[in-house]
């Protein structure tokens, strides 16, 4: 690992990477490949890699997404589509160790502000090194943030909790994101307050040695269960295919039935909400099983992300006594528990929140262009990767429908591409900018809130980026239409503005941005 001594130059680099998530692993690697000339660092503040791997802790933790597209398409996975966060950091500690890119890691350094200067086409990076407490000073060319989208610290709790009792609550409590990993719940009563991805992965898990657990939710969600497996991979290695292709082949498979599934989705929502409920009955082996009012939301599929049920496990949990579902509003919260609006006690020795994230632009890191504070909300995005006003800086968002490494292997083509372009023609700056046919364009929200609106995107919608109402300036989150529109952008469209120097170069004719 490289690093700064106290008192020691600004050190400069190529590119800079803001993360050693999945986003940044992966962007590191595609640089390496794609960019050999470009020196570079990635900035992490946490001691390891990992990110939302390594924050979260609870019991059961594990990925929502198949493993063959929430593997990175260079390294092929090997073992079951769902897998547990451990399985998940050894295959990007392997990523890491197999590429040599942990010599490019600086861990434990918390960005402090980010500021661009036209005048020398170069960001200029604070951060702390955590171990002293040291200020450091980067230089770069080009910035590749890579730090996700939501509070690593500082989960999310409804406000109206605190007047609702919170404080009066004499068990234990905490929060998801927060768990506390030498916690032992064996043979506790757990609350579970929340529905989606956490609750469905926390509850199973707790009611392997809780003495019950009870699930309380506002509104259902969807749940997708199947078996833990892919018959596709199991058959290919049976038959002797490599790994190399198992990957390529089963990636390709499942984003096609992904797809599929999708379109089904929106043209026929009733009858895709029936085969989910006929794959809770076939696992939980009830025929009579019943959905209403707990397992059936208020939103239509895909209006927020599938949860996924391995095995059925979350049902198969209720089947068996070990879970009660109650579909309520806290009342208030009690020294044993928590009163529902309907006047139910909920008496618990655990509770639990799993209520989510709060959206957090760019990690929260304070950034400037020409002295002037960035407001992201005063941006337009170019396809949820750049921004209007901000020049040199790349941004991986990815999806919410599909895995989000689809995007970071896309965006990782997309963004050195770009550099070798700029060096091609000898820009020192890129940014983006409206087309003439862009001027008079309809300004919109990040995401329509129709079209996606899980709590913590509706919530922190105003902090983010705005969107346009052409292709070009918004991020669809369809990764079908995306894989065939990104790799086809021409890097002298008209939306691109090079400079060096302040001078125009490349094929758009027209006064630098700074002027």
């Amino acid at each position: 690992m490289n690093d700064q001594s106290s008192g020691a130059p600004t050190a400069h680099y190529d590119v800079l990477i803001v993360g050693a998530g999945i986003s940044g692993i992966g962007s590191a690697y595609h640089l390496q490949e794609q960019c050999p000339w470009a020196s570079y660092a990635v900035l992490e503040m946490k001691d390891t890699f990992g990110g939302t791997w390594e924050t979260h802790k609870y019991p059961g933790v594990r990925s929502d997404s198949d493993l063959y597209t929430f593997g990175y398409r260079f390294k092929p996975w090997i073992g079951a589509p769902i897998a547990s966060a451990e399985e998940i950091l050894k295959y990007m500690g392997d990523v890491i160790e197999e590429n040599a890119i942990d010599d490019h890691i600086l861990y434990g350094h918390r960005i402090t502000g980010c500021a661009y200067s036209r005048d020398e086409d170069l960001w200029s990076v604070t951060a702390t090194r955590l171990s002293d407490d040291e200020t450091l000073h980067f230089t770069c060319n080009f910035l590749w943030m890579c730090q996700g989208y939501y509070d690593h610290e500082n989960p999310y709790l409804p406000p109206e909790w605190e007047e609702k009792g919170l404080g009066d609550y004499a068990g234990d409590f905490m929060h998801a994101q927060m768990w506390d990993s030498d916690y032992d719940y064996t043979g506790k009563r757990v609350l579970v307050i929340g529905s989606g991805a956490t609750a469905a992965t926390v509850v199973p898990a707790f009611a392997e040695k809780a003495a019950h657990v009870t699930m309380l939710q506002r509104s259902p969600t969807y749940f997708f269960c199947n078996e833990n497996k892919n018959e596709l991979a199991d058959r290919l290695r049976e038959i002797g295919v490599d790994e190399p292709t198992v990957h390529r082949v089963v990636r390709q498979q499942v984003m096609f039935d992904q797809d599929a599934f999708t379109k089904r989705c929106l043209e026929e929502p009733d009858t895709v909400f029936e085969e989910l409920k006929e794959a809770v009955r076939a696992f939980t082996g009830k025929q009579d099983f019943e959905f209403e009012p707990h397992f059936t939301p208020k939103y239509r599929v895909w209006q927020q992300r599938l949860a996924f049920c391995p095995e059925g496990d979350v049902f198969k949990a209720a089947v068996e006594g070990k879970l009660t579902m109650v579909t309520d509003t806290i009342d208030r919260f009690t020294e044993k528990g928590v009163r529902t609006s309907s006047g139910e006690e909920i008496e618990a020795d655990l509770i639990v929140a799993a209520t989510g994230f709060n959206l957090l632009m760019m990690g929260g890191i304070p950034f400037a262009v020409d002295g002037k504070s960035v407001d992201w909300a005063d941006t337009v995005t170019y396809r949820g990767m750049m921004f209007t006003g901000v020049p040199n800086m790349a941004w991986v968002m990815g999806y919410w429908r599909a895995s989000w490494t689809l995007r970071v292997d896309m965006m990782g083509d997309f963004v050195c591409g770009m550099l070798n372009h700029m060096r091609d023609i000898g820009a020192t700056r890129i940014e983006v900018d409206f087309r003439a046919q862009d001027k008079d364009m309809e300004i919109l929200p990040w995401i329509e809130e129709d079209n996606f609106n899980p709590g913590y995107l509706t919530r922190g919608l105003d902090s983010m980026p705005r969107s346009g109402n052409k292709p070009e300036w918004r991020h669809n989150q369809d990764y079908w239409r995306e894989r065939e529109e990104i790799p086809a952008i021409e890097f002298s469209a008209e939306e691109f503005v090079y400079t060096r120097g302040g001078k125009p170069v490349g094929t758009r004719q027209k006064e630098a941005a700074s002027a």
